[in-house]
């Protein structure tokens, strides 16, 4: 890679000549320089008023690692605010315009892999049909001026903007949808998801897993969700353990992904709300893009509650109780065996 010409007019700049030197980049961007290289490589190298690629999106990672002011960004690459508030901006954009590329569905093909992560997760070939975790994420924001700002509380009584997300046994994410207030129930954001009102995804024969906020239901979308308390005896609580243990891997993406960019999602955002679905969609991506590099980041233990609010539990849902009862027969079942388990026994 040729040397950038800002680098040498300024080799006085650190989190340049980390980049430039080949130095490790984890402590100034949050990610290897095996991700930066792939983020690079798909992104449009288009430079943006004179400014090169490579350092227009450095500026912006940059920013998204640490949640910093654009003053103190402007001053640690030597550059002036206003143009720093410029290259942010355009830079987000530019990553979470990758959505469509990077956060994708998983073919047919792929879908019995699929479902054997989650079976291998659930410790029980009766999730192998399960193709999805589905789960949703507050963010802290500023609280926006004027009466809306009311509808951005959540249940615990701070401002936040929702991430709804399914991931796979692995911990990508399938799909994405980010905008709704903190106020707004995780079913009323599903029913107004893409995933749902187009009935993509799961196919079917195949289902998702989902908390008790979501519905238990099999059109148009299948969730699965456990069962309730009172447990009405040993079947349903065993169904509930193995269920948690598949769906915690939606935990678990969350976990990395708040651990990878917790300057941002540990303390309120401090843009504008309009700007916040760009910056959480942006975070999402370079998660996949650093999940296929290898780039992995354990959740950190400090970042379990992190935007999480207590569930609103579903009342009056409908049309998956059977689907429910028969995998949890299937599950209590003895010796039971992979090769018994067919699509009509989820269906």
């Amino acid at each position: 890679m040729d040397v950038n010409p800002i680098a040498i007019l300024n080799p006085h700049v650190p989190v340049l000549a980390v980049f430039f030197d080949g130095q490790d980049l984890m402590q100034d961007y949050r990610l290897g320089r095996q991700s930066l290289e792939a983020l690079l490589r798909i992104l449009p190298s288009k430079s943006t008023q004179g400014w090169s690629h490579e350092v227009h999106i450095l500026i912006t990672l940059y920013w998204l690692a640490h949640g910093l002011s654009y003053s103190v960004v402007s001053r640690a690459f030597d550059v002036p605010r206003s143009t720093v508030c410029r290259l942010v901006h355009t830079g987000v954009e530019k990553i979470a315009a990758l959505r469509q590329e990077v956060i994708t569905l998983p073919p047919p093909g792929e879908l019995e892999e699929v479902g054997q992560g989650f079976a291998r997760l659930a410790n029980s070939p009766v999730f192998s049909r399960c193709v999805g975790a589905i789960d949703g994420c507050h963010v802290r924001i500023k609280t926006p001026p004027g009466p809306q700002g009311q509808d951005y509380l959540n249940r615990k009584l701070f401002p936040s903007i929702q991430l709804q997300a399914v991931c796979d046994g692995k911990g990508f994410f399938l799909n994405t949808f980010v905008g709704y207030p903190g106020s707004v129930h995780d079913t009323r954001v599903l029913k107004n998801s893409a995933i749902y009102k187009g009935a993509l995804y799961p196919p079917s024969g195949f289902f998702l897993l989902g908390d008790g906020g979501y519905p238990c239901i099999e059109e148009p979308v299948a969730i699965i969700t456990p069962y309730r308390e009172p447990l009405q005896g040993r079947v349903q609580s065993r169904f509930n353990q193995h269920h948690a243990r598949a769906r915690s891997i939606i935990e678990r993406a969350f976990g990395m992904l708040k651990t990878r960019w917790r300057s941002l999602f540990f303390k309120a955002l401090e843009v504008h709300h309009t700007f916040v679905p760009s910056v959480i969609t942006a975070c999402a991506v370079l998660h996949n893009i650093c999940l296929t590099a290898g780039d992995m980041l354990e959740p950190a233990e400090d970042v379990g509650d992190i935007g999480v609010v207590p569930t609103r539990l579903v009342r009056g849902e409908q049309g998956g109780h059977g689907q429910r009862d028969r995998l949890a027969g299937l599950l209590s079942a003895p010796r039971v065996q992979p090769v018994q388990l067919q699509e009509h026994d989820y269906l």
